[in-house]
């Protein structure tokens, strides 16, 4: 009896140092807008896996999807205030914060891939600048596949979609669907279904993949290729909670965070080619856009560059110069 009595304080202490890796495991979550079957989503749970696998469970990230732990506005402000450790954002929807957030929703500013890169690097320095200011770090983007524009009737030029409500997801395409001639109506990604079997919306720009993974074939029927911009989102964690790790846990995270970026921009050709085809293969027209249609958009993103060029010249000139040079 004396002997055990010896052993139990021993013993608790062993099993005190058993527990310490689980005690000093950081349970991240990460909310996320979209669904599953969409291409970031899939990066972000191997963004995920792999932060890991690589830290021997030190970080265990839970990804939220389908704005399944908060909707999509509220994002930021939980990464920023530190309700959550970070999380995916459509980069476009923090326009009101500063210009440099709609830098890839305005219309055929950049509309291949090549140029949403180059477009992409130009704005990034200004990008991590605001969100340092807002106590968050830049990780990684995923670009989307290229916008284009669904409709209920065929559209040949703006006059077929006059006063008819535009769905609009950022301060950028609310714009847009003014300029349009046509009526802004937000409605996040989970909302579309409803949104145009209800009658609230009767149009949107948006790519290829938010069509194929909401069933757009349900309640829509034409599909035309405008190919007006290409937006991303990107991953941004709380740097509060970054700087808290250890150099070898931060590490892990950018490696993984790299890797992510890279197959983002890697398979988004692809993704849109896949999703146009699931567009077409369940009935929906799909059409490249009628000569008059392309020149009006045209006109609206030579407007829309230069309205955002005027909200913050000192800014955004820059940005600008170092696209087009």
């Amino acid at each position: 009896m004396k002997l055990l009595k010896n052993l139990l304080p021993a013993m608790a202490v062993s099993l005190a140092a058993l527990s310490v890796p689980s005690a000093l495991a950081a349970q991240w979550h990460m909310p996320t807008p979209y669904g599953d079957a969409n291409l970031p989503t899939k990066i972000a749970y191997d963004f995920a896996e792999q932060i890991k696998a690589s830290t021997d469970g030190e970080v265990d990230i839970k990804v939220h999807s389908g704005a399944s732990l908060m909707k999509h506005p509220e994002i930021p402000r939980a990464v920023r205030t530190g309700q959550v450790q970070l999380g995916e954002v459509f980069i476009g929807i923090m326009g009101n914060t500063h210009p440099i957030f709609k830098h890839d929703n305005i219309p055929f500013l950049a509309t291949d891939y090549e140029q949403a890169q180059k477009l992409w690097e130009a704005a990034k320095p200004e990008i991590e600048k605001q969100l340092s200011k807002e106590g968050m770090i830049l990780l990684y983007t995923v670009p989307w596949p290229a916008q284009s524009l669904y409709t209920k009737k065929p559209v040949n030029s703006l006059a077929d979609i006059k006063g008819t409500k535009m769905r609009a997801y950022s301060p950028s395409t609310s714009r847009l669907a003014d300029l349009m001639d046509t009526t802004p109506t937000t409605v996040q990604v989970p909302d579309i279904p409803q949104a145009f079997s209800t009658g609230i919306i009767d149009a949107m720009v948006t790519s290829p993949s938010t069509g194929a993974n909401g069933q757009a074939w349900d309640y829509l029927s034409h599909f035309t290729e405008i190919k007006a911009w290409i937006p991303k989102n990107f991953v941004v964690v709380n740097k509060r909670a970054f700087k808290r790790l250890d150099k070898d846990a931060q590490k892990a995270i950018l490696d993984a965070a790299a890797a992510a970026e890279a197959r983002g921009w890697a398979e988004v050709l692809d993704q849109e080619a896949k999703d146009t085809k699931t567009l077409a293969d369940n009935g929906i027209v799909v059409s490249k856009p009628s000569e008059q249609l392309l020149n009006e958009l045209q006109a609206i993103g030579v407007t829309m560059t230069e309205e955002w060029e005027a909200e913050n010249s000192r800014a955004l000139a820059p940005v600008l110069k170092a696209y087009k040079n």
